[in-house]
C-alpha cells in the first residue's frame, strides 16, 4: 500500500479536537481547556471542536455515532488541517468497524495522539496508508512548566518537512501536573539505554504496547515487515506484563521482519529497572539480531516527543553515540 503523507501545518491553520476515547469534559478542567487551547493558538493554529465533544456517559465516553460522527466531519471539513484527540481512555478501538477509511484515504490530514488513540494510529495507517502521529493529546497542552522539549518535536514533526533527529531531553517528570501541584519534580535524564547495539532503518510503528495488541489478528493490525518498533506502557503495567505483551508481538508472522525496537519510558510506578527491561530483552532470542533502546522520551512520562506512525525512521544504537533519525514523516 502507498503511503500518504499529509500536509504540515503553517501559520492559521484550523484544527479540530475530538474526543475518539474518553469524554472531553471527563478530566478535563475547565480552566485547563482554555489553558490548552491558548498554548495550541500561541503556535499560530485555530482551535476547533467537534460537534460532540462534551457528551460524556458512564463509561466517561459517549456513543460509537457521535464519535464517529465527530471523526468523519474532521476529515471531511476542507478547512480542518490537523485531527488532535482530546485524551486518551480505553475504548477508541470501538470505532474501527465504523470508519469509512475511504474518506480518510481521500482527506488525508494529520492526527495526532497517543495512549488509546494508537488503536487508531496504526489502524489508519494499514487501513488507508495515511500516516498518522503519535504525540501529544489535547489534554496535555495545559502543561507549561517543562512543556520545550514536547513543543519543539511537535513543530519538528507537524511543522516542518525535514528529517529531525530525536535527542534525550535534559529533564523528566511523572508527576500528576494536571492536579495543579505546587512545586513539579524532574529527573535528571540520564540518557538512553542501549540494550542491543546495532543499526536499522523502517517504517515506524506502534505506540503503546497493549493498546497496538488489541489489533492482533484482525483487518487492523498493520504489516511489522521493514518496521521499526516504537513501544511503551502506562501505570497499569509492570515488568511481567510487559514481558507477556512483547512476547506476544514477537508471535506474530510479521515480527520476523521487525528491523529494531525503541522503548519509551516507564512510569515510576511500573517498577521497571534499567536491569530488569534488559534481562526481558535479552531473554528472548528473537530479538538477538536487530538494536534495541530503551528509556526515550515518549509514552506517559513527561516530555514526549512526537513520532510518525507509517513514517521512515533510522536508529543507530550504540554505547556511546546512539542517533534517532525521523527521515520521513
Amino acid at each position: 500500500m502507498q503511503r500518504i503523507i499529509p500536509p504540515k501545518l503553517k501559520t492559521g491553520d484550523t484544527i479540530r479536537i475530538i474526543a475518539p476515547s474518553d469524554a472531553h469534559t471527563a478530566d478535563n478542567k475547565p480552566e485547563d481547556i482554555k489553558l490548552a487551547q491558548k498554548n495550541l493558538e500561541s503556535l499560530g493554529l485555530k482551535v476547533t471542536y467537534g460537534e460532540h465533544i462534551t457528551e460524556i456517559d458512564e463509561f466517561k465516553s459517549s456513543s460509537i455515532e457521535s464519535r464517529i460522527t465527530d471523526l468523519h466531519a474532521a476529515f471531511e471539513d476542507p478547512d480542518v488541517k490537523m485531527v488532535l484527540a482530546s485524551d486518551g481512555g480505553w475504548i477508541a478501538n470501538q470505532l474501527l468497524r465504523y470508519i469509512d477509511w475511504e474518506l480518510i484515504r481521500k482527506n488525508p490530514k494529520i492526527l495526532c495522539g497517543y495512549s488509546d488513540i494508537t488503536a487508531l494510529n496504526n489502524s489508519i495507517f494499514a487501513k488507508t496508508g495515511v500516516v498518522t502521529y503519535s504525540g501529544p493529546l489535547f489534554c496535555i497542552f495545559p502543561m507549561q512548566e517543562g512543556s520545550e522539549y514536547m513543543i519543539d518535536h511537535v513543530k519538528k514533526c507537524l511543522f516542518s518537512d525535514d528529517p529531525y533527529e530525536i535527542k534525550p531531553s535534559d529533564n523528566w517528570s511523572n508527576d500528576e501536573w494536571w492536579k495543579h501541584v505546587k512545586k513539579r519534580k524532574f529527573y535528571p535524564n540520564e540518557g538512553w539505554l542501549v540494550i542491543n547495539e546495532g543499526e536499522a532503518e523502517g517504517i515506524s510503528l506502534g505506540g503503546n504496547q497493549c493498546t497496538l495488541n488489541l489489533l492482533q489478528g484482525t483487518e487492523y493490525m498493520p504489516d511489522l515487515k521493514d518496521s521499526i518498533l516504537f513501544l511503551e506502557d502506562d501505570y497499569e503495567v509492570l515488568p511481567k506484563t510487559f514481558d507477556r505483551d512483547l512476547q506476544s508481538l514477537i508471535h506474530l508472522p510479521s515480527f520476523t521482519g521487525v528491523k529494531g525496537i525503541i522503548i519509551g519510558r516507564f512510569e515510576k510506578v511500573s517498577k521497571m529497572s534499567d536491569h530488569l527491561i534488559t534481562e526481558i530483552i535479552k531473554r528472548k532470542k528473537e530479538l538477538d539480531h536487530i538494536p534495541v533502546i530503551a528509556n526515550v522520551d515518549f509514552g506517559h512520562t513527561d516530555p514526549k516527543i512526537t513520532f510518525p506512525v507509517g513514517g521512515r525512521v533510522s536508529m543507530k544504537a550504540n554505547k556511546k553515540d546512539s542517533v534517532i533519525t525521523v527521515l520521513e514523516h
